[in-house]
């Protein structure tokens, strides 16, 4: 039995396209993007950098709520984001902001969605997704139920859907990978493993060698991929995509990957689980900085292109910030009226009375 784990436990390698100097070392998966592909993947990343940064100020100034930073996961958000269809469903966690921004979510309704605002989780006509997931591990469920939605109605489509490594280790993890085996639903399943479910090293999380490995259990395939190597993650999720609507069913991807901030804005402080070696060997996996060298050795970035996108991304965020604070104040019988389509005989009364409140 030992052997039998340990030979499948080597299946599981990490797979790679540029290391960490920007170059490929794996030209026979490159995948086929165009020079504005590649330049698009960089933008995106640079912006949502500085849309993370402006967050985290927003944050402490009391001007946003709930905040999970993002800096160091852009390629593995971004990068699975992009090899997605417009039609395609996601199904993200509470980290997994960007990817609904880049499929068409506007800024200011995630800024809401961050103030608890409830029209920040109604999403445009165009964006298929539920709004982020706030319990661990129950999006692999719902994931699971709307592949399988696509499969019986014949749609082209899948599910794609995000937890970390922490989310692993709930039993609505495994209910959905099994679940989505069984039927062959067109189903991606991403697991962000950024080494630290909140404050607990991966290693205390489970004892397997990697968590892409548990799509064995599941009778589905199962990948790692270098999560800070936007190239590598765009081909395996656009590959699991491919396989998904042509009938394969679902696919496990594990991104290696680094939060290089604090598990969220809530008063988290890395420093007394997270060593400086530890952020330092990470910092050099840059994702931004990986595929800067790349492109520039491609001659298609440059540092003026770089600051033209920050200044886009400050510009952005200072209308949609403005745009959020003139936004009609929730109140409580928007929560009522959001809630039941037919007011309970109960709470008839206290309707009236915040009525009357919000009236003044």
């Amino acid at each position: 039995m030992k052997y039998v784990l340990e030979s499948v436990e080597s299946q599981f390698e990490m797979f790679q396209i540029l290391n960490e100097d920007g170059k490929i070392v794996n030209k026979d998966d490159m995948p086929d993007l165009s020079d504005e592909d590649l330049k698009e993947l960089m933008r995106r990343m640079v912006y949502t950098r500085i849309l993370d940064q402006r967050s985290i100020a927003l944050n402490r100034q009391g001007r946003l709520g709930f905040y999970a930073p993002t800096a160091g996961q852009e390629a593995s958000q971004l990068g699975s984001q992009f090899a997605l269809e417009q039609d395609d469903f996601i199904l993200p966690g509470y980290r997994d902001v960007p990817q609904l921004i880049w499929q068409g979510l506007p800024l200011y309704q995630a800024f809401l969605f961050s103030r608890g605002h409830y029209h920040g989780n109604q999403m445009p006509e165009n964006v298929r997704a539920l709004s982020p997931q706030i319990i661990i591990g129950a999006q692999y469920v719902q994931a699971a139920g709307v592949a399988l939605g696509m499969k019986k109605r014949g749609k082209k489509t899948v599910a794609i859907t995000y937890t970390g490594d922490g989310g692993t280790s709930q039993g609505d993890f495994y209910e959905g990978i099994n679940f989505a085996g069984a039927y062959q639903a067109p189903a991606i399943f991403i697991v962000q493993n950024n080494r630290f479910a909140i404050s607990v090293p991966v290693e205390k999380q489970t004892n397997a060698k990697t968590l892409a490995q548990k799509a064995v259990a599941a009778g589905i395939e199962g990948i790692q991929v270098d999560g800070m190597d936007i190239l590598a993650v765009y081909a395996v999720t656009k590959d699991a995509r491919n396989r998904a609507v042509n009938g394969e069913g679902p696919t496990l991807i594990e991104t290696m990957t680094y939060r290089y901030g604090p598990h969220t804005m809530a008063g988290d402080d890395p420093t007394r689980y997270r060593t400086d070696d530890q952020d330092s060997e990470w910092e050099k996996k840059d994702p931004l900085v990986r595929f800067r060298k790349f492109l520039e050795g491609k001659k298609l970035w440059s540092e003026e292109e770089e600051n033209k996108v920050i200044e886009e991304a400050k510009d952005d965020i200072k209308k949609a910030i403005k745009e959020t604070d003139a936004y009609p104040k929730q109140k409580v019988t928007d929560l009522m009226e959001n809630m039941f389509e037919e007011l309970p005989s109960n709470l008839q009364e206290q309707m009236e009375e915040y009525k009357e409140k919000e009236s003044k």
